[in-house]
This record gives structure tokens, C-alpha cells and sequence, in this order.
């Protein structure tokens, strides 16, 4: 199996991590075959490689180069596909990152292979590699039962947790197939949003706040109680990102972040389809509304009726009372 360990700024990210997990496990159930992960960065990256081992990764090929500091779709592509190539594997993991949305269709492509993405559960069942995957703006969730080889498939953020499986993790050091200074895409400037914040994709708690909160001004309740849990980002829907209360960083839903936290905090959230699009794999889920009726609460594990000006500052006072007691 291969997977592609996703990368920023010389350190591996959960989603890599998750991606070599989720090849480890299509390998244990084939036979407990060996699972080769690629990793591209700039000088220095092959330090990471390690972590890649401690998730089940046999072997970890790195690419190191200059112009691979910042993410080359072109290079990219046609090494991973050249590697998928050579090494004959049964099945290719991506990450449904920004990133690897981008990325696996061109791999894909490149191979004439086919592609399940965004996968939310993943297995094998006789000779076919089997992926359970969100369809019709996540009103259903579809199986799709690949045969040809390689599968090729990208695995949403948080659907596989990475697990310790340590391996030997012999490193290969390679050449990209296509030279990152030739590419006809040029970063001329990179801006970072939500800087010194945990991104939505890395976070195990998330608490995300909607029209319900009225004003820009009042986005302070939801920054208060993610700030209380301690390890939380921020999100918001598209009506709020749309009004410029939040950055269009934060926004989740159909045209924003696909997320899959341990916990999702939901104030002032109606519920509309786009959004529950964006959250509704997350493990465990808590909504705050006044109106009883909200969609948002047919999904909802925990539903709290009540307004969030009066409920959400309670919550953020017993969460670090609970922090504090512990």
C-alpha cells in the first residue's frame, strides 16, 4: 500500500499521519503487506520520517528540494504518480485536505486510475477495496466497491486516527520526477490566516459559531469557550463568513472546511444542509439554539435549548472549573 504523507513547513501533518495509518490498515487486511509512504519537502524534512514509521510506514521515500518548501501540484503529481507506477501497489491514500483534493484527482489522472474521495470509513472486502463515502451534500453515505488497481482514494480529516504501529521505517532518499523550478505555477506571496491559531483540520475540539450570535462583536462567546477547552479552533458558517464577521479560513460546510473533530461545539447554528455537510462525521456533537425546531439537532448528540448569550457563558465557566479541577 502507499500513501502520501502531506507536509507544512518541514513538519508532518495529522492528516499525513492519518493517511499512512489508513494505508497500514488496508494492508493488515490484505495480508499485512509492507506500506511505502512518500514525503516531499524542503532540505531537512526527512527528520519527519520517523513519524511516519511510528504509524506503520515500512518504508518512507523522501523528496527533498528547495522548491518543494511551499506545496508544487505539478512536481508533486508526477512523482507520486511515478512512484504509484513503479511500485505496483494495490491501493494509493490521499488526505481530503485542500491539499490532496487538489493533488489525487492529478494522480489519478496521471494514471488513469480510478479515485474515491473524501472517504469517512475504508476497507477490504474479497478482492476490492471498499470506501464508504458522503454523497448529495451529505444526505447519504455511499459504499463504493473498487476493483481495478491501484484504488486510488483520500481519506477525510479525522475518519482514521493515527495509531502506533512502530515499523522499521527504512528511508529512500529520490529524485522528483518533474523539477519543481519548472513549474508554470509561481508562489509570489503566501498569507497565512488564523495565524498562531490550531487549524480546523488538526483540531480535536472545534467550537463554531452562526447567525444565532447576532453580531460580529459576540463571536467573543465562541472564542471564550474555545479558548476554555484549551486545544479548540474556532469555525463558522457561510452566512457569517459571508457578513465578514469571521475569515473565510474559518468557514465549514459544503463550500468551506470538511471537518471531523472529537468534539464540535455548535452555537447558534440552524442546521442548513450545506453546513451539516462540512460537520456532520465529527464524533461527537453539541448544539446550542434557542429554537427547539433547528435541524441542527437532528444530528446533535447533546442538544442544549436555550439562548447562547445565557447558555454559552455557563458552559465556558464549568469547563474551566472542570479544567481547573483536574
Amino acid at each position: 500500500m502507499f500513501a502520501y504523507a502531506e507536509s507544512r513547513g518541514g513538519e508532518v501533518r495529522k492528516a499525513g499521519l492519518e493517511a499512512v495509518t489508513a494505508a497500514r490498515q488496508l494492508a493488515d487486511q490484505t495480508g499485512g503487506g509492507e506500506v511505502h509512504a512518500l514525503l516531499a519537502g524542503a532540505p531537512g524534512v526527512a527528520a519527519q520520517a520517523a513519524r511516519l514509521a511510528e504509524v506503520g510506514a515500512d518504508v518512507v521515500y523522501v523528496v527533498e528540494h528547495a522548491g518543494l518548501a511551499q506545496y508544487d501540484a505539478e512536481s508533486l503529481a508526477a512523482t507520486a504518480a511515478e512512484r504509484i507506477r513503479a511500485g505496483g501497489y494495490r491501493a494509493a491514500v490521499f488526505s481530503a485536505t485542500t491539499q490532496g483534493k487538489d493533488l489525487s484527482p492529478r494522480v489519478a489522472a496521471k494514471l488513469r486510475a480510478a479515485l474515491a474521495p473524501d472517504a469517512v470509513a475504508i476497507g477490504v472486502e474479497g478482492d476490492a477495496i471498499v470506501v464508504r463515502h458522503p454523497m448529495y451534500t451529505g444526505k447519504v453515505v455511499g459504499t463504493l466497491s473498487i476493483a481495478a488497481s491501484p484504488a486510488l482514494l483520500s481519506v477525510r480529516l479525522g475518519a482514521v486516527a493515527p495509531a502506533p504501529n512502530a515499523k522499521a521505517g527504512r528511508v529512500e532518499t529520490i529524485q522528483p520526477a518533474a523539477d519543481p523550478g519548472a513549474s508554470k505555477v509561481r508562489v509570489v506571496e503566501l498569507r497565512e490566516g488564523s495565524k498562531g491559531k490550531i487549524d480546523l483540520g488538526e483540531a480535536p475540539v472545534i467550537v463554531a459559531g452562526g447567525r444565532g450570535l447576532k453580531a460580529a462583536d459576540n463571536f467573543k462567546l465562541v472564542d471564550e469557550l474555545a479558548d476554555a477547552f484549551g486545544n479548540a479552533a474556532t469555525g463558522a458558517t457561510r452566512a457569517v463568513t459571508d457578513e465578514g464577521w469571521r475569515p473565510h479560513s474559518e468557514q465549514i460546510g459544503q463550500t468551506g472546511r470538511v471537518v471531523s473533530p472529537e468534539l464540535y461545539v455548535a452555537v447558534g447554528i440552524s442546521g442548513a444542509i450545506q453546513h451539516l455537510a462540512g460537520m456532520r462525521t465529527s464524533k461527537t456533537i453539541v448544539a446550542i439554539n434557542k429554537d427547539k425546531e433547528a435541524p441542527i439537532f437532528k444530528i446533535a448528540d447533546y442538544g442544549i435549548v436555550g439562548d447562547v448569550f445565557d447558555v454559552v457563558p455557563a458552559l465556558t465557566q464549568a469547563v474551566r472549573a472542570a479544567k481547573a479541577a483536574h
